[in-house]
């Protein structure tokens, strides 16, 4: 079953969370969603909830000639993280990625000062952190979310999406405290496929929808 859009989907998603809520479960939680995809989902999980809302960003690493296809991801100041096995099978080493991994952090500079402005990253120690996107395909960009984020000691860490690969799914429970996702497809193929409309998501979005939720 597919969703109609990402509102939509963000929408199921608060649904569940709401269960949650009333049972006491979430400590001053606060949702952070991936740009861009992942903003319109989490602010109707925020919404929903009444809790703060803000971005996370975090850049794919992708395969030299196919960038699409994911084979690390970079976050904040922390290292790249990578798919060692990935990496092995493609005979592709760190130093060789060094320019894919520059290239990246510089991006994802750009876009937290476009996002953020000159606001602080929220402080999430001991609060229960949802992190949102709109699927998991590999499972690499939220892995190196979720790894950072750890670093920074929330109560608890949740990783919501919509849809996902039932396979990026489970490898995913091993590091975050809590994992929910609506639909786990075993024909799953690529996130798009599961949304009538999956229109690319613009930065001037992602700061409207910030804009309007602190309002």
């Amino acid at each position: 079953m597919r969703f109609h859009n990402r509102r939509e989907a963000g929408q199921e998603l608060g649904l569940r969370f709401m269960e949650w809520a009333s049972d006491g479960e979430l400590f001053e939680p606060v949702v952070l969603a991936l740009p861009r995809g992942g903003v319109p989902v989490g602010a109707e999980v925020a919404r929903a909830l009444g809790v703060p809302l803000d971005v996370l960003v975090v850049r794919k690493i992708g395969i030299p000639g196919h960038r699409e296809t994911g084979i690390g991801a970079v976050v904040g100041d922390d290292p790249p993280l990578f798919d060692r096995r990935s990496l092995t099978m493609l005979g592709l080493t760190e130093e060789r990625l060094a320019e894919d991994v520059a290239r990246e952090r510089e991006e994802l500079r750009r876009r937290s000062l476009r996002y953020r402005g000159d606001r602080p990253a929220p402080d999430v120690g001991r609060r229960a952190v949802i992190l949102v996107d709109d699927g998991l395909a590999t499972g690499a960009t939220a892995r190196a979310a979720l790894r950072h984020l750890r670093r920074q000691d929330p109560s608890r860490l949740i990783l919501a999406v919509p849809v996902g690969a039932p396979e990026a799914v489970s490898a995913l429970r091993e590091v975050a405290d809590d994992v929910v996702c609506l639909r786990q497809p075993r024909d799953f193929q690529a996130v798009g496929l599961w949304y009538d409309d999956f229109e690319q998501v613009t930065d001037e979005e992602v700061v409207a929808t910030l804009a309007t939720h602190r309002r």
